[in-house]
């Protein structure tokens, strides 16, 4: 069988590399960067305002962040370099919101919101979140969306209601002050259970089967469990087993390959409890 790194031979004696050959090339030389430096890398992504495919070591804007890796081969005439997504940028798959890192604009909104599941959702995440929704009605579990994208006032509105309800220590854990949630990014999604309606924001949520289900499942649409057990002093948030984040599912499968839990892990980003 032909090596899948291989080039073609063409009758005029030059060499001609297929599209299998280059991904297959880049995938060798991404791991590679991964494995000696830690850094993510071969991301795909697009965006409402045109589809960009990402590759390269680490995302531009992280503090630690690598140059992208260059091909093992001179890209096809004609063709740019490809660039890493931001994680400062709000419209980036890759952008990291927290306690630190506020929205930048404040007043920012998706290009475009697409409703999966009775909320909107940014359009790049629509279609992973609609066939993650239909695998799990498939597998008989009674997934539903408690809230998706939600615009800076409704997130003001939002936390202060849990300020009244719980007061501020306890609200801050679990509520972002506006224009510092991931909400607003319309990436970040809530589930809720339909078994057991009365866990939709609690921690017995990770009991319920649409809970067990998500935290196996969900990886395989491109969602990372934003707020796990234990990270608090990572992430700034208390455990949120409803809450999930689109990041695509190359992410997620370099976050795991690293053998971190969170966002802030694996691109070098500070977070924690304390606002900035």
């Amino acid at each position: 069988m032909p090596s899948p790194f291989a080039a073609d031979r063409l009758p005029d004696g030059r060499r001609r590399y297929s599209h299998r050959a280059v991904v297959a090339r880049r995938t060798l030389l991404a791991g590679v960067v991964v494995a000696g430096t830690g850094t993510g890398a071969g991301i795909g992504w697009s965006r409402s305002s045109g589809d960009r495919a990402a590759a390269g070591a680490g995302p531009a804007g992280s503090p630690d962040a690598a140059p992208p890796a260059a091909s093992a081969e001179p890209a096809p005439a004609g063709t740019a370099a490809p660039a890493a997504p931001s994680t400062t940028d709000a419209a980036s798959p890759w952008v990291v919101v927290n306690k630190k890192h506020p929205i930048d604009p404040a007043d920012y909104a998706p290009a475009e919101l697409v409703t999966v599941g009775g909320e909107e959702v940014g359009a790049v995440a629509a279609p992973d979140l609609t066939a993650l929704l239909a695998a799990a009605r498939a597998d008989g579990v009674d997934l539903r969306i408690t809230s998706g994208y939600r615009s800076r006032e409704h997130q003001r509105a939002v936390h202060e209601r849990a300020v009244r309800r719980d007061g501020l220590a306890v609200a801050e854990s679990v509520s972002a002050r506006p224009g510092h949630s991931e909400h607003q990014t319309g990436l970040a999604v809530d589930f809720g259970s339909g078994s057991e309606p009365g866990c939709g924001l609690g921690s017995c949520f990770e009991g319920t089967p649409e809970g067990r289900w998500l935290a196996e499942r969900a990886g395989l649409f491109g969602f990372l469990l934003r707020y796990p057990a234990g990270y608090t002093e990572v992430t700034g948030y208390a455990h949120e087993p409803w809450h999930y984040r689109w990041v695509g599912r190359e992410l997620v499968e370099q976050v795991a390959h690293r053998g971190v839990a969170t966002l802030e892990e694996f691109f070098g980003i500070t977070g924690g409890p304390e606002y900035a």
